[in-house]
């Protein structure tokens, strides 16, 4: 349909607007310059089926529909095709002058405006100084706000009504104008630098952890929340170099140790932990490596640098040179070894190595066949994602109940050994936690007794 069209016409509405207001519905009609009667005449060239219809008026509905007197429409159709000539500005404008908190909300709570025009409203809307649910008016913006973006909503039909709702909102959305919008209502500011654990400040960390936070919105809550807040923000990857000084200096110790951990920390950052010989340490494990990065860590931690994820071959091999048993311990847990490095280290035939090599997925496969032939392997060997098929169902006869615990809590083991596993007491737990095993009863449709 086109309101355009309607300009200077007659509709008849039978029953009530939905998404409008009264008041607001008749405020649209006479702007467009479309009549609204609830009687039929010659006039009318259209009829809408609103909700609330009395009998006599779905009566009279039907009864017309047969005679083909105009044409019909529900009202959701009329609404959503009034939504769209909404000017945004000049409708702010307006409540911004007029200081309506009722019409406000009629607009809130109208489902046919689009979610762009509704974040801007929802930035005009004072909770007076109350909870998301403290009162009749917040509930129901809350609930639409809710309800608007939730996804999978009709699987939830009650989670709109729940001060968590707004904190599993945060949690699975990735619509950094929703998240910025959310960050800035009234109630979530009281809890920004107090030490709790109530729902709002359960919302602010979902927001400091949600990966589409802006960081416009990051930024305020460094300079606004409490040490535990900066905590987490100092570890996000995204956290840039501004936000990082901003965070040093805060001169606070738990985020300084949460920088530490960050694998994307600046140059000079870098340089002022460097100090601290455990946030050195967390460098050395975390922080994604360049050259000189590496020459750094090497010379006083090269045992926390074998953990990093980062190397490089020629890092791995200059670590492997060492020729020292820590340093290759912490090596062979590496899950992002080289295989050509996995190969040096067997060659120094260190059984403490060789143990960890056969536990860690990097470890080729070719390997770990190997290593069966040795039974002081057969632990390692079955709590390995990467060991062989074969060999893990030869491991199945192992009567080292260690061995079959490795297996049970292995999600390469085949299912066929799981089964035969849970049915020992002892094996059962480690088996109905097994992620593949979980994954393979849900598929099938069985349940748990």
């Amino acid at each position: 349909m086109n309101l355009k069209k309607l300009q200077n016409k007659t509709i008849l509405l039978f029953g009530k607007s939905r998404a409008f207001s009264e008041e607001e519905f008749n405020s649209q009609m006479k702007f467009h310059k479309i009549t609204v009667v609830k009687e039929y005449s010659d006039e009318v060239v259209l009829i809408v089926d609103g909700r609330m219809m009395t009998p006599y008026e779905q009566n009279l509905s039907d009864a017309l529909y047969e005679q083909k007197k105009a044409e019909f429409i529900a009202i959701d159709a009329l609404e959503k095709e009034l939504a769209k000539y909404i000017d945004s500005d000049t409708l702010l404008m307006s409540l911004k002058l007029s200081r309506d908190k009722t019409r406000l909300k009629g607009f809130l709570q109208n489902t046919m405006i689009s979610d762009e025009l509704f974040l801007r409203l929802l930035k005009m809307y004072s909770f007076s100084g109350e909870d998301f649910f403290e009162n009749d008016d917040n509930r129901d913006v809350t609930s639409s706000l809710i309800e608007r973006f939730y996804e999978n909503i009709e699987r939830n039909h009650n989670v709109q009504f729940s001060p968590l709702g707004l904190m599993h909102l945060i949690s699975q959305t990735n619509n950094e104008k929703l998240i910025e919008a959310i960050s800035l209502l009234e109630p979530l500011h009281k809890s920004l630098d107090k030490n709790t654990n109530d729902v709002n400040y359960n919302i602010i960390t979902a927001i400091v952890t949600n990966p589409f936070t802006p960081k416009n919105v990051l930024n305020m809550f460094i300079k606004k929340s409490n040490s535990y807040v900066r905590v987490l923000i100092a570890m996000r990857e995204d956290c840039d170099e501004e936000m990082q000084k901003t965070l040093l200096e805060s001169s606070d110790e738990d985020v300084l140790e949460a920088l530490s951990y960050n694998m994307n920390l600046s140059r000079e950052i870098v340089k002022k932990l460097l100090f601290n010989k455990e946030h050195a340490k967390n460098m050395a494990r975390h922080i994604r490596l360049n050259d000189e990065l590496f020459n750094i860590f090497v010379k006083n931690h090269p045992q926390a640098l074998a953990q990093n994820e980062t190397m490089t071959l020629q890092m791995q091999e200059k670590l492997v040179s060492f020729h020292d048993e820590d340093i290759m311990i912490s090596l062979a847990s590496n899950e992002h070894i080289d295989e050509k490095v996995v190969a040096e280290l067997l060659c120094e035939e260190c059984q403490d190595v060789n143990l960890i090599l056969y536990e860690n997925s990097a470890t080729p496969q070719e390997s770990l066949e190997e290593a069966y032939n040795n039974a002081l392997n057969h632990y390692s060997l079955s709590h390995n994602e990467n060991t062989p098929k074969h060999i893990l169902e030869l491991l199945a006869n192992s009567g080292n109940m260690k061995v079959l615990q490795g297996l049970a809590k292995n999600p390469s083991t085949p299912v066929e050994i799981l089964y035969q596993l849970q049915l020992d007491s002892t094996l059962a737990r480690a088996v109905k936690e097994n992620p593949a095993f979980s994954k393979h009863i849900q598929s099938e449709n069985i349940g748990w007794v």
